[in-house]
């Protein structure tokens, strides 16, 4: 079994295991099975109920070769000739789920943000570096051309000295109403969907609107505004920050959501602040339309909903991750805008995908790889905790990444794990 694999990696073909294959999963299944060098070889999904029809596109795609479909994904992991998984899970089961196949020896895709938690997250980088695995996270911009041109205007100093840089995440997103439990939908494993959460039983917003709860997830600011994020830190060169501050709430009350629909957050590195701002409020703020991302035009960046803004002494650099290009300005001449340079954006799923592929090739680091998406996530968990903790100054040690002299915050940096859905504490 282990020589097949070799020869079918020598050849360029990839056997996957996708999770789960609702929504996002199903884009990327979808995605890997229409690629020449992948075969998307186990759909695996607590909710059986689509694997009829998700089998059926997928065996199309693959000139009849149907994916076999299972409830547990462990089963994927058990088989030899899987050489990767792809993982789009909510985000409570991102880490167990990705360091499970790196135990298996199976390289990794998984969605973003890589982590529930920031405990977690260390784990995960630890096991994909013992075990020798590949894993990307779904941060798509840093594979498109036209965020790598930035990157290098930016390291080459063209911007001047930067000690600024503003992150945007601002749209339209109303709360939901309280449900009452209720039994759980046929074919749905409700035991295994909550994984590692505390054990609840069935709800309907725990289902559908898992983004809004503590228990599964870290808000918008995880499920959106870590592109941003993302893309702000590598963009401009930062690891972890000295401090951290976070105030806001969710205001909006009429509802059950317990994550916020508005916040302000400040990192302090060194010479350089970011700040992170979030309003869900806000439906006229504009997400990027198939105009910007097919790279026919730029962002009307004062109504850009996932903008970032750095400040250079030299001008100022717009740009929006996903495919929204950049644009510089300098100092404007009779009022009027003056641009410096610019870049259009352009879809980023095939190249992330593509950057994958090419990892699993040639066993080289993938540009969205784990260590980076941690540091990332780790901005999204220090600034909730000081959130959740009252609107407390975070002090943090770059190497541990734990924060200093706050027991209250502590609590929040790792989560109880339920059995045997468990994260062993030596990843």
């Amino acid at each position: 079994m282990v020589a097949r694999k070799v020869e079918r990696r020598a050849q360029g073909h990839f056997n996957t295991g996708c999770l789960p294959i609702r929504g996002r999963g199903n884009s990327l299944a979808t995605a890997f099975a229409a690629r020449s060098d992948c075969r998307v070889a186990y759909l695996c999904d607590v909710d059986t109920s689509l694997f009829a029809s998700r089998s059926a596109s997928l065996a199309e795609l693959q000139k009849g070769r149907a994916p076999r479909c299972v409830a547990d994904f462990r089963k994927a992991l058990d088989d030899r000739s899987v050489d990767a998984v792809v993982i789009a899970t909510p985000d409570h089961w991102h880490c167990l789920a990705a360091l499970w196949a790196c135990e298996a020896g199976k390289d990794v895709y998984v969605e973003a943000p890589l982590s529930h938690n920031a405990w977690e997250g260390r784990r995960l980088v630890e096991a994909a570096r013992k075990h020798h695995r590949i894993v990307q996270a779904g941060h798509q911009t840093r594979s498109a051309p036209y965020a790598l041109s930035a990157k290098k205007y930016l390291d080459e100093g063209k911007l001047g000295p930067i000690h600024f840089c503003r992150v945007i995440d601002q749209k339209g997103q109303s709360n939901f109403l309280a449900k009452p439990d209720s039994r759980v939908p046929k074919g749905l494993d409700w035991d295994m969907w909550n994984g590692p959460a505390p054990q609840a039983a069935y709800n309907v917003n725990y289902h559908n609107n898992w983004h809004g709860w503590w228990r599964y997830s870290g808000g918008d600011m995880a499920v959106e505004g870590v592109q941003q994020l993302d893309l702000a830190r590598w963009l401009c060169g930062l690891k972890h920050p000295k401090s951290v501050y976070c105030t806001g709430g969710r205001f909006d009350s009429e509802g059950a959501n317990e994550t916020p629909d508005t916040l302000s957050a400040i990192y302090e590195f060194d010479r350089l602040v970011m700040t992170f701002e979030l309003t869900l409020y806000t439906p006229y703020m504009l997400k990027l339309s198939p105009t910007v991302r097919n790279g026919e035009t730029f962002p009307y960046w004062p109504h850009c909903a996932t903008r970032i803004e750095i400040y250079g002494s030299e001008g100022v650099m717009l740009i929006a991750p996903l495919g929204g290009g950049w644009q510089v300005f300098a100092r404007p001449r009779r009022e009027q805008p003056s641009l410096v340079d610019r870049a259009y954006g352009q879809p980023t799923d095939a190249l992330h995908q593509e950057n994958f592929v090419q990892s699993l090739r040639s066993r080289a680091l993938p540009a969205a790889d784990v260590a980076e998406a941690h540091r990332s996530a780790l901005l999204v968990h220090y600034a909730n905790i000081s959130l959740r903790t009252g609107g407390q100054k975070l002090l943090i040690d770059p190497k541990s990444e734990q924060i200093l002299d706050n027991a209250a915050a502590m609590t929040l940096f790792r989560r109880t794990y339920r059995k045997p859905w468990v994260m062993d504490a030596g990843g």
